[in-house]
């Protein structure tokens, strides 16, 4: 077990920043932790990372609880916070050195070089950090949680401030390293974490309100699911919503349906069925997943 959380609780005077959550995630596995803003995500990041202590309940990283043991524990973790802290007067090269030198890395110099290739940071090295743009400052910080090669990723907002290419190339950094590292990695950008994770935790207002794998989410937590149909010939909308019991009809081209109901697979077939019966042809019928922004807003909007 690489990250496991135990009924955390962090309390700032009468607000529960985090309320009794747990949760755990293995080595090999990406999972994406999201919430929306003051949800709790970084206050749970820090305690894992042993910048913060919980109020109670624990926090165990590679057998090590944290609390026992911080300074062990951050050997294991590599950690980009959502401030990416810098010195800017320092050279690219040089601050990455000096990362290494403290996690007494055994040869910094050539663990540098390694993680400047690894994260293209090659062309801006020779620069000071405060003369790079925001993308290639969040490079910086990334090359650092990774220069000691730690077991752990903990990444707050990886991508923050990355141009469309530069997210494409940090994501399959990420996807990399997760081959052999646990690695949880928050971001509001949503279709990141769904190219990125294959399993989500989600928390609202301190409390956890979903774990499982992004493909159960998607067909779970609703009472409706849309089927997409494509019939040879058209159908009047009205005359197929009458078949179908009265479910939704949307025509979305001039022989393409979405149609929601309750009970989908009953639905489809329906469908079978009515286009059996009035001679026409079904070129493809398939259940609609919804997006990680549909479950997302589900599970945090008034609650």
């Amino acid at each position: 077990m690489s990250i496991e959380v135990k009924d955390l609780l962090k309390v700032y005077g009468e607000q529960k920043a985090v309320n009794q959550i747990s949760f755990k995630v293995e080595k090999g596995e990406i999972v994406g932790f999201l919430g929306p803003n003051g949800a709790g995500k970084s206050t749970t990041m820090k305690i894992i990372t042993g910048y913060l202590e919980p109020t109670s309940g624990e926090a165990v990283v590679c057998g090590i609880p944290v609390g026992n043991d911080p300074l062990a524990v951050k050997k294991k973790i590599g950690y980009l916070a959502e401030l990416n802290a810098l010195y800017y007067d320092m050279y690219v090269r040089e601050y990455l050195g000096f990362i290494a030198e403290i996690h007494e890395v055994a040869s910094p110099k050539e663990a540098v070089e390694q993680v400047i290739d690894i994260v293209g940071l090659k062309l801006e090295s020779k620069k000071k950090i405060g003369q790079l743009s925001k993308g290639y400052k969040q490079r910086v910080g990334l090359a650092a949680a990774l220069v000691h090669q730690p077991e752990v990723l903990i990444l707050d907002e990886p991508t923050s401030g990355l141009d469309p290419n530069q997210i494409i190339e940090i994501r399959e950094v990420i996807r990399q390293q997760g081959k052999n590292k646990t690695v949880l990695f928050s971001s509001h950008i949503l279709q990141e974490v769904e190219a990125i994770c294959d399993r989500v935790i989600i928390i609202n207002k301190g409390q956890l309100v979903a774990d499982d794998k992004l493909s159960k989410l998607q067909t779970a937590e609703t009472t409706q699911q849309a089927v997409v149909v494509h019939f040879k010939k058209p159908i009047e909308t009205e005359t197929l919503k009458t078949t179908l019991g009265n479910a939704a009809v949307e025509r979305l081209g001039e022989t393409m349906y979405r149609v929601t109901s309750a009970d989908p697979e009953t639905l489809s077939k329906q469908i079978l069925e009515f286009a059996l019966q009035n001679n026409n042809s079904i070129i493809s019928l398939q259940t609609e997943s919804r997006s990680l922004e549909d479950v997302f807003r589900n599970l945090t909007t008034n609650r």
